[in-house]
Formats: C-alpha cells, structure tokens, sequence
C-alpha cells in the first residue's frame, strides 16, 4: 500500500516537473521580450536585369500555294497536257524554283511547227508584194502604196498599166522576157523521134533570115500527142491547107538557142538535126548537108526566161516607170500602184502576221513551261494526279504550304501582357528540333482579354521565321524579349509597395528606426526590380517583419525547429533580421 502511494507520488512529481520546465523553455520571459518588431531585409545591389515573356502554342503556316500547270489568260497554248513525271510525293520538302513535275504536250511542236511555216510564206509574200527583204517587213509604210519592180533583167513586154487608171488584183501589169534565149518546140513524126535525144545539136532555117541558127535539144517528151493536120506546116502543105479533119501522132521536142537579136516569138523555121559530131560548125553548107531535116516546121513559143509582173492588190496605178520594150535590170520599178484599198490590205496583211507571231509567242512560252516548279519553300501537302494523267491549262494537282513565314499563337496573363508589345523581338524553340533557334517577332497582341476559368488572357500571335524542317501543329515556345538594363540598381520584388498611386519601398536606417521612401521603378522581372531614383547602393529595404506575422507567428531560426528569440538570425534568403523601435514607422501599411 505505502509502495503504490509512493509511486503514484512520483509520477505527479515528474509530470508536474517537466510541464514546467516545458513552460520555461516554450514561453520566454517577459524581460526577454523584444520592444519593437524584427525586419527582414535585403541590399540595394547594382546588377543586371532581363524582362521576358514565355509563350508557347503550336505553329501553323501563315499561306500556302499550289503546284499548278502555267495558264495565261487569252493565251493559244495546248488545250492539254500529259504528267511525264512527277518528281515529290506528300511530305517533301521543295524550294522556291525546284522542279516538282514535268508535263508533255504531243501537240505542241506540231502547232509550233505549222505556225512558223504560216508566218514564213505570210512575211514572204509581203515582201513581195512590196518589194523588199523578208527582213524589213516589220518597217513597212502600207501609206506608201505598192511599187512592183521587174524580177530579172531583160525586156518589158505587154505593158498594160496607165497611170490614173485602176488596176485589179492578179491582173498581168507586165511581161519582164530574157530574150537573149529563145525556145523552139519542134513536132517530129514516129519514124524522126527515134533519131534525136536530149543534147543533140541541130540547126534551125528561117525563111526571113539567111543562114543557120544553131540550137540544142533540151527535152524530149516521148508521149505521142494527136495533132491537127491542118495545124502543122511543111513544105509541102501550110496552115488550113486540109479541108477535111486529120489528125495524126507527133511527139514534142524542146530546142534552145542564143538569140542574134532579130528573133521573136512565132517565127518559124525548118529543124535539122546534125548527125555528125565532127562538122565544121562555122561552115553553113556542111552543117545544111549533115543535117536530117525535120518534116514540119517549128515555132518560137517563146524565151527561155520570162517572169510575169502581177498586180497584187486593188489599187490605182500613180507612176508609169517603164515604156514597151525598155531593157530593164532586176529590181528596177516598173509601177506605183496607191489607194485605199491597198493601203488596208497591206495593214491587214501585216496585221495578220503580228497576230500569227503573238500566237507563236504565246506557244513557245507554253513550250518553255512544261517544267512545273515550286512557287516558294515549303513542304508538300498533297498530290492529286499520278503520273501519265491529263491536266488541262490553269488546273491545279497538287499544294504545298510555306514553312518560312509560320505563326505561333499563344496566351498571356493580364499581368504579362503589359510586358508583351507589337513588334518585340521573339526567340521560338521546338522541342521536335532541339537545338534550333528561330527568330520571330510579335505581330499583334488582343486588345481585349476573355476569361479562361477565372484567370483573364490575352491572345498574342508571333511571326516566325522557319525553315523546311517545321510542321504544321509542332509545339513552339516563344520567349518574347521585353526589355534589358545592365548596371543598375536593383531591389526585390518584395519590398515594393504602393500607396497614394505612388511605388515606395520602406528602408531601415543605422539607428534602426525606419523610413519610407518614394521610388521610381524602371523594368521588373518576377523576381527584382529596376530602381531609376530614390534608393543608394548598398541601403538595407524592409522585406517583411513580425509586424506583418499572426499573433502566434514569429520569425524563425533557419537552425532551430522551435520558434527562435530574436537577435541576429537570418531568413532563407541571406538577409539579416533587424529589431527596430516601435515608434518608428511599422510596415504595415504596405
């Protein structure tokens, strides 16, 4: 019994024994407390600081463009084409100017082909008729009218054109005749044709001339022709000797001779084909007796060269140069024809040819494009044809997107936006592409923010320059560059408050009272500020003191896990713990 009394005797004691030692050491004394509150502070430093502006969001093309076959509107090209080739699929990355397609057109060279030949003849027949080079079409003066000129040396011959008096088209102005050669077209019978052969000599007698005109066989026509007898002169018979219809089988040969001067077309002489190769040419009565004469009797058709001078256009004739039978040389004028009608078939002829040469043009551009390339860098998107189908001018097969002029599109807080401005220059990462940078700018921020649950954001969209790597719906983080200063004088965060519209900041002095001090605040991160007046280096700004705590908070110890007394203990971020006078403006008005 006395045992267990004392026991329980001894557990009062301690329990009673501890309790108040706990007292003591929990709850100081009274003598111990601090007169005036405890302050955290930090220096006035002079650093550097840097404002930015994280934004991230996905990437998207600003424009895209489509792989399309050339068209030109009004253009003659081919009214289609073939894909010959097609040189990138889905995916692929081009470049402004690569080849991405090349395309046939079977027609093409076809009409191209045809075309010049048009435009030759039509610049040919111009010059003709205006009588100069092929060359100095395109300098024609259809005012000038039309001067047609003789087109070889020799003798005007049927001159038909007056001066003042209208001229038709494709009427014979002229006859322009070579006359030093003539032409013969001799009719022998079936038993004669066997005995002469292209490049015999023969001999011709004119009864009006005295002597022998040499000649030479140039053609024989082997074809017998039915003849009228009474169209055929010899000896023995004459034009409409024969009262009666005969006809009988000639074959005709083809003689040429120089002229002496006195012949003219329509004379007619005996033929004598020579036989010997040997006889005296100068000899008339050798050349008379080694000849086989001819049973009929041939006429001069004509000369060997003759040009006929037609009047190509309606139009009255000005200018006369030439008189009937006046020795010419190529080229001289013969006839000056002008009027109205001349004037505008010349303007339409040249019309014409500018029309065909435009349309020549237009093909040969449609001929150069037929390699399709990429309007701008970029990837491609889609391509809707296959090699070995058809598209049509204007058609489009395929599109690709630009990559080096992209968009990234984020969002704000209402505090960030402030620090975000139109044109600000912007750094864009891509986690896809570690490593890169790409350089960018802010190309407009909402003037107006909305309410995402409960926070207010701004909506900001950022140029940014890529390249062929990007893709459409890659995570971009865009650090958009606010504002730097080097050199100055920096204050946290913390410290700073503001009161009648004014940011001040409370400093404590060496005596350990307080004071509060009007500050102008230049740039401000999430962690400093830029002090541009009002502070020194090295002055202590109150960050916090046990003015601000709840009555049953205090201070702590970063050493002690139990609630520390005050004098010289430092909080986490280095600054020391300051105890000022009570009287001397607390803190709390901040």
């Amino acid at each position: 019994m006395i045992q267990r009394i004392f026991m329980i005797v001894l557990i009062l004691v301690v329990v009673l024994g501890g309790g108040y030692y706990a007292y003591q050491q929990l709850v100081p004394p009274p003598e111990q407390e601090a007169t005036g509150p405890v302050y955290s502070t930090q220096p006035v430093t002079r650093g550097d600081i840097y404002v930015g502006v994280d934004v991230t969001g996905p990437l998207n093309p600003s424009r895209g463009g489509g792989l399309q076959v050339d068209y030109s509107r009004g253009a003659m090209g081919a009214s289609s084409y073939i894909i010959d080739a097609l040189l990138v699929q889905a995916g692929d990355p081009v470049y402004q100017g690569e080849v991405v397609a090349i395309l046939a057109s079977p027609d093409l060279e076809t009409r191209i082909k045809s075309l010049e030949e048009q435009i030759r003849a039509n610049r040919q027949s111009l010059a003709d008729l205006m009588d100069v080079p092929v060359d100095q079409v395109d300098r024609i003066d259809p005012a000038k009218g039309i001067t047609l000129r003789a087109p070889i040396d020799g003798r005007v011959v049927g001159l038909t054109a007056k001066e003042g008096t209208k001229i038709e088209q494709g009427v014979t102005v002229a006859r322009i005749v070579d006359d030093s050669r003539f032409r013969v077209i001799a009719k022998f019978t079936p038993g004669e044709i066997s005995q002469v052969k292209v490049g015999d000599r023969a001999v011709l007698r004119f009864p009006q001339m005295e002597g022998l005109v040499k000649v030479e066989v140039t053609d024989v026509n082997t074809n017998p022709i039915p003849e009228d007898v009474s169209q055929l002169t010899s000896e023995f018979s004459s034009y409409g000797s024969s009262e009666s219809e005969q006809y009988e089988f000639v074959y005709w040969v083809t003689l040429e001779g120089e002229n002496t001067g006195l012949l003219r077309p329509g004379m007619q002489a005996r033929v004598g084909i020579l036989r010997s190769a040997d006889v005296d040419e100068t000899n008339d009565t050798a050349l008379a007796m080694d000849a086989f004469w001819t049973r009929y009797y041939a006429s001069i058709e004509g000369f060997v060269q003759e040009e006929r001078v037609y009047n190509k256009a309606d139009a009255i004739a000005t200018r006369v140069y030439v008189k009937e039978m006046q020795t010419v040389k190529a080229g001289d004028p013969l006839v000056s024809l002008a009027g109205k009608e001349a004037q505008q078939d010349i303007e339409a002829k040249l019309d014409k040819i500018r029309q065909q040469e435009m349309e020549l043009s237009d093909l040969i551009s449609q001929q150069n494009k037929l390699e399709i390339r990429a309007p701008m860098d970029g990837i491609v998107a889609n391509i809707e044809k296959q090699a070995g189908q058809t598209v049509g001018p204007g058609e489009w097969f395929g599109y690709i997107y630009n990559t080096s002029d992209m968009r990234l599109w984020g969002q704000v807080d209402d505090v960030d936006v402030l620090l975000v401005q139109q044109g600000a220059p912007v750094q864009v990462t891509v986690d896809a592409l570690p490593g890169r940078t790409f350089e960018g700018s802010v190309e407009m921020v909402d003037t107006m923010g909305y309410d995402q649950n409960g926070i207010t954001r701004f909506g900001v969209n950022i140029k940014v320059v890529g390249s062929v790597e990007l893709r459409p719906g890659m995570q971009g983080k865009a650090h958009v560059k606010a504002g730097s200063a080097t050199g100055v004088l920096l204050v946290p965060l913390e410290a700073i408050f503001e009161e009648d519209g004014q940011s001040k900041v409370e400093i404590l002095l060496p005596d350990g009272t307080t004071k509060v001090v009007a500050v102008e605040l230049g740039l401000m991160n999430d962690r400093v500020a830029e002090v541009k007046s009002g502070l020194e280096e090295g002055q202590l700004v109150i960050t916090g003191s046990t003015a601000d705590l709840l009555p049953s908070q205090r201070i702590q110890s970063k050493d002690a896990l139990l609630p520390g007394t005050p004098g010289g203990d430092k909080d986490q971020n280095g600054s020391s713990n300051n105890t000022g006078n009570s009287g001397a403006g607390a803190p709390g008005s901040k």
